[in-house]
């Protein structure tokens, strides 16, 4: 769900894009946009807001309108992100945005269930231009993968191996396909299966993350929390092994865990240097301070739409500038304080 799938590997924009963003741009001063296409999804996943609080769920997708409101700041950025709290390829309109983006200068990623990658999907995402395609798991087998209702796991495989066949016959090296792996605590062991899997595949890269969010009570069994030494020893272990067998066979894998030790003036979120859009065009500092509940979030933290106002305007306010500077010093908002995010070694 968060930003992390993308860091490592970009594709250079075209050299128009290149061009414009050198002499007609200022240069970018974000390192990435992540914008939720969607809050729509096929999945059930147990861990995921979606299912544990469908009750107060809003559905929508960004129109197109809305995504255009943000080519100032796209022209700023280095990277753009097509994912939220939904699906994104459920959005009719992904492609223009993706097309958008590129226009601007940007690289543009994407992380999906692969439930709605059929051939054509597949065809399109080559031409796209996108440099990494993610698709997120679970567990590595189907009963490992049990957490994620409603995403069958042998379909996701179906999917993963459907773009890389694609790949193959257009003779494209792009776009990368990652995994982005959610590492449960109830399910550590899973993850030795990960390399493999991978090979199998066709993906070139793993981006592994913990349960950052905790949608609602008893979740906590699933979480590796920087208190929780235990926890974090155990998940070092089984990831520094599966690191060592993906490197055997040449296949890119990232991991960080949270430490318990003070954390630092920074978040693995980027903060700094990156911004999250909603389906409905509001601006915050990550997703996991915008979640799209019907009803009071005080955990909330939006600082305009960019419906209303320039995003570029939105980013410079001094109220969100402050948020960006109390994060980096030692009195961060309270939704951050805790967040396991600012722990991460």
């Amino acid at each position: 769900m968060s930003r992390d799938t993308g860091r490592k590997s970009r594709r250079n924009p075209g050299l128009w894009e290149t061009v414009k963003r050198r002499f007609l741009w200022a240069p970018a001063f974000l390192d990435c946009i992540q914008v939720e296409v969607t809050t729509r999804c096929p999945g059930r996943c147990a861990y995921c807001p979606h299912t544990i609080r469908q009750a107060d769920w809003m559905p929508r997708d960004m129109d197109f309108e809305t995504f255009v409101r943000l080519e100032t700041i796209l022209r700023r950025c280095d990277r753009v992100h097509l994912q939220g709290w939904g699906e994104p390829l459920l959005n009719p309109a992904f492609f223009e945005m993706a097309a958008l983006a590129r226009s601007c200068g940007c690289a543009v990623s994407t992380t999906t269930c692969g439930l709605r990658l059929d051939t054509g999907a597949a065809a399109r995402l080559i031409e796209s231009g996108l440099d990494i395609v993610a698709f997120s798991l679970a567990g590595t087998d189907p009963e490992s993968n049990r957490s994620r209702a409603g995403v069958d796991f042998e379909c996701v495989c179906e999917a993963v191996g459907r773009l890389a066949a694609a790949k193959a016959a257009a003779g494209s090296p792009l776009p990368e396909i990652h995994i982005a792996y959610l590492l449960l605590a109830s399910n550590i062991a899973a993850v030795a299966g990960l390399p493999g899997l991978m090979q199998r595949l066709g993906a070139q890269g793993a981006v592994v993350s913990t349960l950052d969010y905790l949608a609602g009570p008893g979740m906590e069994a699933d979480a590796v929390r920087p208190h929780e030494s235990e926890k974090i020893a155990c998940a070092q272990e089984a990831l520094a092994r599966a690191a060592a067998d993906a490197q055997q066979l040449g296949l890119a894998f990232h991991f960080e865990l949270p430490q318990p030790t003070p954390p630092g003036s920074g978040c693995r979120e980027n903060v700094g240097r990156s911004v999250f859009v909603s389906a409905d065009g509001l601006l915050s500092p990550c997703i996991y301070v915008n979640v799209p509940f019907d009803e009071p979030d005080p955990r909330r933290r939006v600082f305009g739409s960019v419906r209303d106002e320039d995003p570029l305007a939105i980013w410079h306010k001094p109220e969100f500038r402050r948020f960006r500077e109390r994060l980096s010093g030692a009195d961060p908002d309270l939704p951050c304080r805790n967040c396991p995010k600012r722990f991460m070694g």
